[in-house]
């Protein structure tokens, strides 16, 4: 997998990239075209970068409050490619780019709690499940129950994990 990160003139690409898929466990299960492009010229996209396998765009990654301490992602995957390994590849490269890019000391995600492969992926990639926020993620089957999960700088350079101590 290489990344890059999405240029200025590559609005329509995106465009067809969001509302060329459904996303089943995102708040939008579809996106609309003037909703990317009202979106990219809020500036809201300036921090994405693709997802590439060889000469094929498989996913993206966006990257938001970068400069707030605590850095949250939002990662597409196309259906077409979901299942291969492209969320646990982009995770780590996220991870491994916010840690080595910005002075911030963890990275976060939330994800629903049916997405039983983002759980996974954020396992695999180290981040520890931190939160579990009940009917918290409007759905169009009705509010989900969605969970956190974050991973530290230290965990991340050690290689290990901090349990989360949920007992007080």
């Amino acid at each position: 997998m290489e990344f890059g990160r999405v240029r200025s003139d590559e609005v329509e690409s995106l465009v067809a990239f969001f509302a060329g898929e459904e996303w089943p466990f995102h708040v939008d299960v579809r996106v609309a075209a003037d909703v990317v492009r009202r979106r990219v010229a809020g500036g809201e996209y300036s921090d994405t970068f693709w997802i590439t396998d060889g000469a094929v765009r498989v996913g993206l990654v966006r990257l938001m409050d970068l400069d707030d301490g605590t850095p949250l992602f939002d990662l597409r995957v196309a259906a077409s490619h979901r299942g291969r390994g492209v969320g646990t590849a982009a995770v780590d490269w996220l991870t491994r780019y916010v840690f080595t890019h910005f002075a911030t000391d963890r990275v976060e995600g939330t994800t629903r709690r049916d997405n039983v492969a983002m759980r996974r992926t954020f396992e695999k990639a180290g981040y520890v499940k931190e939160a579990h926020y009940r009917e918290a993620w409007p759905s169009p089957e009705g509010p989900r129950d969605s969970v956190g999960y974050a991973i530290l700088r230290r965990d991340w350079e050690s290689g290990t994990t901090t349990a989360v101590d949920f007992s007080s």
